[in-house]
């Protein structure tokens, strides 16, 4: 059986010339009847690096897998719970497609600056 270990990156592109995130992986991956099998985890054990992970993730889990030669292939991620292991497999999906994503935004308590001038109350007459 034929089989490849090693790093490798994610990359999640916005477009054909932006990309937007990279992850660096360590991944198995193996022959197959059907064709490969892949699984691996991120390098990184930051939660920075995860959480940045899990939001591509859950934006799209569409990413180009990048070997140390250059070589790229199109894969499905596939996270764990905790977004440091994931499965692997071929995206055989269009090329380009939309991706929508909204960020619901929490209206912002009012701040109020302290009075310039002191309340007439308080006013000292001489």
């Amino acid at each position: 059986m034929d089989q490849f270990e090693g790093r490798c990156w994610l990359d999640w592109w916005a477009n054909t010339s932006t990309l937007l995130g990279s992850a660096e992986v360590a991944v198995v991956i193996t022959a197959s009847d059907a064709g490969w099998n892949g699984h691996g985890r991120l390098v990184s054990d930051s939660d920075e690096d995860r959480d940045g992970f899990a939001f591509l993730c859950e934006l799209d889990p569409v990413f180009t897998l990048r070997f140390e030669d250059g070589s790229t292939v199109a894969v499905t991620v596939h996270p764990t719970d905790d977004h440091r292991r994931f499965d692997l497999t071929e995206y055989s999906g269009p090329t380009h497609r939309p991706v929508e994503h909204h960020i619901e935004l929490a209206h912002p308590k009012p701040v109020y600056d302290e009075p310039s001038e002191p309340p007439l109350g308080s006013l000292r007459q001489p």
